[in-house]
Formats: structure tokens, sequence, C-alpha cells
């Protein structure tokens, strides 16, 4: 395992101070300009379509616009390694991605807002594309500038707070877009969002590029390579790189990766169309899912960053798989009941604080994977990996709740993140294992 991964800060006092360092709070805004997009193309959209009598069946198939945040490692290469002209002379190597992103994802927007979902469904479905693509090439670019911008021991910090600004853009798109629905239309829902995104733009204009980008940005500079060299370094190094690090472990860390947010992903494209056909409005969702599960889901993230600081990552990595899986229970069980608010916002804070815990710390945990000249592209296999193969299922999902219903849904859900559990069991005590081997070597 990467030695990286047992970082601690002792005492919890120096544990909570990661929170007052200036790039850890600088997240914020970032986070939330890579969380806007999210839900406009995913339950939000879900939720639009459902509204608007679309077939639970074709919002299931929609939730497949997704798959473009899974499959960014294709193009992280370039991310990592293409100058866009005097637009990265300008703003360097990382802002200067993350805005022509972020100006994609506001044509993408508003090409959704001026189409009818009932004449013009396939476009509707290209525009979420485009903002999908945008946003993930932002997601690449925000996941390198945060992981360049400090040391391993701040990683799970700077998650937590940029948790923290990706949950306020997702209030913000989730039931802030709920709000305007209901009193306007899903049109202006759309517009609003939009303009919001000029938010990150400002904020990338505003921001200083890492000090580690400019040390390699500098070497690069002196080198006199050749393309096919430039090839190797772009594409082959970033693999090659992770693999002679962790040896024959890192097949096993690619697949805890593969699966470790399966069961929260899955469930996540049928959330709101369950909400809806339990017979809540969308004020109640906006309320108590989008509002009341944001407080909770910033405290999971906060607890999370905590305990990454005071105890290293693998023990909080393994109660977050836990918990994870075991909170779509409580979705199976509300199934069964009467509609009550209630009951929604006592398993709404379950799932939300879980949920907020298990991403600050895995976030975390991918973080002390990557290497420096190669982040971009390391970091996007991983965010990748760890959600396609539960974006494939859940294109699924409308399908196996047409078919056998919510209740078995959610069980199944449940079901399916119980490999992460007993995976990560297994690096964990590989992990003590390899440090009590050097630790008697160096006693020795």
């Amino acid at each position: 395992m990467n030695v990286k991964n047992n970082t601690k800060l002792s005492g919890w006092h120096t544990a909570f101070a990661v929170y007052m360092q200036p790039r850890v709070l600088g997240m914020i805004a970032l986070g939330f300009s890579a969380g806007l997009p999210y839900l406009l193309v995913f339950s939000t959209l879900s939720a639009w379509l459902r509204d608007e009598g679309i077939e639970r069946s074709v919002i299931g198939f929609f939730s497949w616009v997704s798959v473009t945040y899974s499959v960014k490692v294709l193009w992280s290469p370039v991310v990592d390694k293409v100058r866009l002209s005097w637009l990265t002379r300008l703003l360097g190597q990382r802002r200067s991605w993350m805005l022509l992103a972020q100006l994609g994802i506001m044509g993408g927007l508003i090409g959704m807002a001026s189409t009818n979902s009932h004449t013009h469904l396939p476009l509707i479905a290209l525009c979420a594309m485009l903002v999908a693509f945008c946003s993930a090439t932002q997601d690449v670019s925000i996941d390198a500038f945060r992981i360049e911008s400090t040391q391993l021991n701040y990683q799970g910090a700077m998650a937590a707070t940029y948790v923290l600004g990706y949950r306020l853009a997702l209030l913000v798109a989730g039931a802030g877009s709920f709000y305007i629905a209901e009193f306007y239309s899903w049109s202006s829902a759309y517009y609003t969002m939009a303009m919001l995104m000029s938010i990150g733009v400002i904020t990338t204009l505003c921001l200083p590029a890492p000090s580690a980008e400019k040390t390699i940005n500098t070497a690069s500079t002196r080198a006199n390579v050749t393309f096919f060299s430039q090839l190797r370094e772009a594409v082959i190094y970033p693999f090659t790189d992770f693999f002679s690090r962790h040896g024959a472990l890192a097949w096993l860390i690619l697949v805890l990766i593969a699966i470790y947010k399966m069961s929260d992903v899955t469930m996540g494209v049928m959330a709101n169309p369950f909400y809806l056909d339990l017979g809540f409005n969308k004020k109640d969702i906006a309320e108590i899912g989008k509002l009341f599960g944001f407080f909770m889901t910033i405290a999971g993230a906060a607890l999370g960053g905590v305990l990454v600081a005071r105890y290293g990552v693998m023990r909080p990595l393994f109660f977050g798989a836990i918990a994870t899986a075991s909170t779509n229970l409580l979705f199976a069980a509300m199934a069964t009941m009467p509609p009550s608010l209630t009951v929604l916002a006592c398993v709404i804070s379950a799932d939300n604080l879980s949920g907020g815990f298990a991403t600050a710390v895995f976030v975390a945990y991918l973080s002390g994977l990557t290497s420096s000249g190669h982040t971009a592209t390391q970091y996007a296999l991983f965010s990748s990996l760890m959600t396609f193969p539960a974006q494939l299922l859940g294109g699924f999902s409308g399908v196996i709740v047409d078919r056998f219903g919510y209740i078995d849904f959610f069980v199944y859900a449940s079901l399916i993140g119980l490999p992460a559990i007993f995976l990560v069991a297994w690096l964990w005590r590989s992990e003590w294992r390899a440090n009590q081997r050097t630790n008697n070597i160096l006693g020795e």
C-alpha cells in the first residue's frame, strides 16, 4: 500500500485546525462549481421528466447521460498535458480547463431550458450530454487543482470543504430547482442554474495556480521532448506509475474503487421518483429531501475529514462502506409505510449523514493514491471507476422498480454494497501487515 495513506495528525485540536487553512476553505467555492451541474443531468432531471409524465423506464435510461462522468479518464490526459494557447498562459493549466468547461456547462443548461420535453426529448438528451461532458472535464481539472494545492494530511479536510461547497450546489440545484419549478417552471429553474455557474467562472479567474503545477510546468518547459515521449508521459506513465507503486495490491485497489459507491449511486437514480410516487409533493422534497438532508451531509463530511486527520484513512473507509450499504434498507422500510414527513426526515438524515461521511473519506483515500505530474489522469481513472459500474446498473433501475417494486429494489441496492465492505477489510489488514513489517525492519 502507498505509505502516504498512513499520514495522520496527532491530537484532536490539530485535527480540527486543518479547517482553518486558507486553501482548505477555498475548496468551498470550487466544490460549488463542480456540484451545480451534477443533479441537473441526474436526479433533478429525473424529477423533471417524471413530473412531465415521461415513463420511468425512459427516465432510467436517461441516467446513462451521467456515464460521461465515468469515462472522463479517456480525455483526462488531454486535460493533464494539453495547453490551451493564450488561455493557459494567462490562467495556468488547471484553471484554463476549468474555465472552458464552465462556459460549456452554461451553454448546455441554457439549451436544456430552451427545449420542450414532449416534442424534443432527444435534444434535451444531447444538451444534457454536453453538460455532463463539460462537468466531467471540470471535475478532472478541479480534482488535480485540489490535490496539487496541499499535502496529504490536509486532503481529508480539503475533501470535506469540497463536499460542503458541492452540497451547497446540490441544495441549489435540487431544492432550489424544485422551488422554482413549483412556482414557475422547469425551464425557469434551468435558466437560473445556468446563471449561477457564473460563480464558478468568477472563482476560477480569481484563484492562484497551485505551486506544484508551477513546478511541473517549469520542468516541462525546460525539457526537450519528442511527441512520442510526451504521449508516453501523458497516457502510459500515469498507469505504469500506479501499478509500480502498489504492486500486487493494485488490482484489488481498482476493484474497491469500482464498487465502493455502487450501492449509493445505484439507489440515487430512483430516489426522487420514489418520493413522488409515495405522494410527497415537490415542496416536501425540496424542504426535507434537499434542505434538511444538506445539513446532515455536511455533518457527515466534516466528521469524515476529522477522523481521517486523526486516525488515517482505512478505518473510516471501512465504517463508511458499512453505513452506505445499510442505510438503503431504511428506504425499503419506508416503502412499506404510509407517507410521513417525519419518517422521510429520519431516513434522509441517516442516508445523507452516512453518504457525506463516506464521500469525504473516499475522496481522501483516492487523493492519496495519486502521484505528482499525473494527478489529473490518475484521479480521473479512480473517479471514473468509482461510478461507472453503478451508473450502468442504475440505467436499469427503472425497469427493476417497474417489475419488482421499490422494496426489492432498495434491498438489492443494499446487498450490492457488501463486497466493498469485505474488500476494505482485506486491504486494511494488508496495509496493517505492511506497516508491521516496516516497523520491525526499522526496529532492527
